[in-house]
């Protein structure tokens, strides 16, 4: 490992916004049977305005995102979720020395998020440029298992919100909402092409990733549907995933790659 990461990491332990469990304790008594943390249902004690609305970004990288809606909307408190303390370090330590009252951020697994957060406690969610797991539906974190972990901590008219610039994750994410009858609040295959339409925050507001498959040529899709109260859900049996792989193709980015290894070069740039 890095002298750069261990500094990171050495630092991340002194960030009062960085809440870092471990998975150890989590997983005692099994992967289906998660504890739950301490922090469950007492989110609101660790920012100053502990009745604001709680939003969370899945998979927030850096962090620029969740610091980005924070600083925008002070009366929201956002925290960002990754496994990757690396990546974390660097929002946590922005909103360290900007004395960010309102961000928080949490390092664990995406799977293992319904031990942090009590029934109702969470107003939206943001899926941000997700891996879209072309290979595996239950990766994908919009799938019905991963819907089923949100449905015990989103508020009944909570939101779920996607951002993406894979056609497949968007089309999938749109199927399963149709399958489950989740009501669709907003959807766009070109966010940027009709941001007349929509709030101006969806467009200033980029991620690392946004901005660079903006400058690659990619079109930016968005969805934000509500799941309405609904805890048990189905795969849509009207999706075909061999079909919408095609249409999403090879991309190039460096060189000749995949959309998939296409993502994982950017990840890389991303740890950097």
């Amino acid at each position: 490992m890095g002298h750069d990461k261990l500094r990171k990491f050495a630092e991340n332990e002194t960030f009062d916004c960085l809440l870092q469990p471990s998975a150890e304790e989590l997983l005692k008594d099994g992967y289906f049977a998660l504890r739950d943390h301490s922090v469950k249902g007492h989110w609101g004690e660790r920012f100053e305005r502990p009745c604001a609305p709680l939003v969370l970004e899945l998979g927030c990288g850096k962090g620029e995102y969740t610091i980005d809606l924070a600083q925008r909307d002070p009366s929201r408190n956002y925290v960002g979720v990754d496994i990757k303390g690396a990546r974390l370090w660097k929002g946590a330590k922005y909103a360290t020395q900007h004395k960010l009252g309102n961000v928080g951020f949490l390092r664990t697994r995406i799977e293992f998020i319904s031990a942090f957060f009590a029934p109702g406690e969470v107003s939206e969610i943001w899926l941000t440029f997700s891996d879209p797991q072309v290979r595996s539906e239950n990766s994908r974190l919009s799938s019905p298992i991963f819907l089923e972990r949100y449905s015990r901590f989103l508020a009944h008219s909570g939101k779920i919100h996607l951002k993406t610039d894979s056609q497949f994750l968007y089309q999938y994410t749109l199927a399963v909402c149709r399958a489950n009858g989740l009501p669709v609040l907003a959807a766009t295959e070109d966010l940027y092409a009709e941001a007349q339409r929509f709030d101006p925050a969806l467009t200033e507001v980029q991620t690392f990733y946004e901005s660079m498959f903006r400058e690659q040529g990619y079109s930016i899709k968005y969805l934000c549907f509500s799941m309405d109260g609904k805890t048990a859900f189905e795969s849509p049996v009207n999706f075909d995933p061999d079909y919408w792989r095609s249409i999403e193709g090879n991309r190039t980015l460096f060189g000749r790659d995949t959309a998939e290894t296409r993502r994982q070069k950017l990840k890389s740039q991303a740890d950097e």
